[in-house]
């Protein structure tokens, strides 16, 4: 059995522990520790051009981050382990600083056939000036290497604060390296997590949009790609490391993120001040430096006042605080401008955040009305202390919600003194010791 396998199994039978009942989140922090306990990751160096003198401090950094965080890694620059049986004993291989054309066409085929099978891959720097004439691996990498100027600091902007490799840095990151140009942006097929601002060093070529790190499904696996990682003094430094990891995480499946590609979001509430939104009863959302909103006492509401919302998709990151699970919180949508917090409570809907209620209403919850799939949800949340992402599609009397790009409810109205097509968001705090965060609120509305 292969080590995607493995761990896919392990969900498997978490989800029907669910369905017998056993839906509390304690369960299911279990089931999705910070890593997956037994994984392992190969690390495949192997250069037929440039060869990057980092290479032996990276592999030294992913072993150390193997050791602390439960998962083994072995590291090889010989491309005969491409095999199928080979590759099946890894939950993720990590292309760290390959370059030219590393595999012969057997090893291609194995390759892609692990993918294929829900295998996990991660691309360091020159793991995009790697197989220029193999088109899948240029998809899997989401874009191939261009050019470079000189090694410089420049600032890199984050664009997605919920995923594992993003999570803990700022609105922006500034740092050394040598920052590459792509021949092509990934952004229509990809999810972008990080982009370079050209004004802040010299010699980059993309413009306003030039991604650096971004995830994606692909081809029944899991992929992400950070252009960052020239430097031996990159796989020193701790939040280079958790970049790092966050990926490895992501491509094992030990956590799970929306690696959907985005466009066209505007933003809510994105760390920058609550213009346009109100608190409707007791309690508050108090605002950190880091853009983030923590809930505070209540039962209150944040809304957004500035205006109604029809046929849109809302995204947010959220996050709960307590190690057992029992906060409670949650997204309002579709009701009408009031400051009592119990309107909306009468007229619209809430997308529940609390893992320790009856089916319909815990987390994924249309609460009161309709439970999530609850097998479903369960493969798809992260425990308490991980941040999650929901989008709240609303089209009309029907509301779908995804958790961590994985459709987890199809909830449609039918109640004539309620309805969906019209009204405002908003963000519950739900009384004292119900502590959850939220980033990142944003809307597109939907054609």
């Amino acid at each position: 059995m292969t080590g995607h396998g493995r761990y896919r199994t392990r969900l498997t039978v978490a989800a029907a522990a669910l369905l017998a009942g056993a839906f509390a989140l304690p369960s299911q922090a279990a089931q999705q520790p910070e890593t997956d306990e037994g994984a392992r990751v190969l690390v495949f160096s192997k250069t037929a051009g440039f060869r990057h003198d980092s290479i032996p401090d990276g592999i030294a950094a992913l072993q150390q981050l193997g050791a602390e965080h439960g998962f083994a890694v072995d590291a090889t620059e010989d491309a005969t382990a491409f095999t199928g049986k080979n590759l099946g004993r890894y939950d993720a291989v990590v292309f760290l600083s390959t370059t030219g054309d590393v595999l012969d066409r057997r090893q291609q085929k194995a390759f892609q056939k692990y993918i294929g099978q829900g295998g996990g891959y991660v691309g360091v720097h020159a793991a995009a000036d790697t197989e220029y004439d193999w088109e899948w691996y240029g998809g899997l990498v989401g874009a191939y290497f261009s050019s470079h100027p000189a090694v410089q600091p420049a600032t890199m902007e984050i664009e997605d604060r919920g995923h594992p490799a993003t999570a803990h840095l700022d609105e922006s990151w500034e740092r050394t390296d040598e920052w590459y140009d792509y021949r092509s942006n990934p952004r229509e097929s990809a999810h972008v997590l990080a982009t370079l601002d050209e004004d802040s060093y010299t010699g980059g070529t993309m413009g306003e949009d030039h991604p650096l790190a971004w995830c994606q499904e692909y081809d029944g696996g899991r992929a992400f790609y950070t252009g960052a990682g020239h430097t031996k003094e990159s796989y020193a430094d701790p939040a280079f490391q958790r970049h790092l990891l966050g990926g490895i995480q992501y491509a094992t499946g030990a956590v799970q993120a929306d690696c959907r590609p985005e466009s066209g979001y505007t933003p809510l509430y994105d760390g920058n001040g609550l213009d346009g939104w109100q608190q409707a009863g007791p309690g508050t959302f108090e605002e950190s430096e880091d853009g983030t909103l923590t809930s505070s006492g209540g039962m209150g509401l944040l809304w957004y006042a500035q205006r109604e919302f029809s046929s849109y998709s809302l995204k947010l990151d959220w996050r709960m605080a307590s190690e057992d699970g029992d906060d409670n919180s949650g997204v309002f949508v579709g009701f009408p401008a009031s400051d009592d917090p119990w309107s909306a409570v009468d007229n619209g809907y809430e997308i529940q955040i609390d893992a320790t209620d009856v089916d319909e209403k815990t987390t994924g919850s249309v609460y009161g009305f309709q439970s999530a799939d609850l097998a479903t949800r369960d493969a798809a949340l992260n425990p308490p202390g991980e941040w999650n992402t929901y989008e709240l599609r609303v089209e009309g009397e029907r509301l779908r919600i995804y958790l961590n790009g994985t459709l987890v409810n199809d909830y449609t109205n039918t109640d004539p003194a309620r309805s969906l097509t019209d009204g405002h968001v908003g963000l519950q705090n739900h009384g004292d010791g119900d502590e959850v965060a939220f980033r990142d609120v944003r809307i597109r509305q939907l054609d």
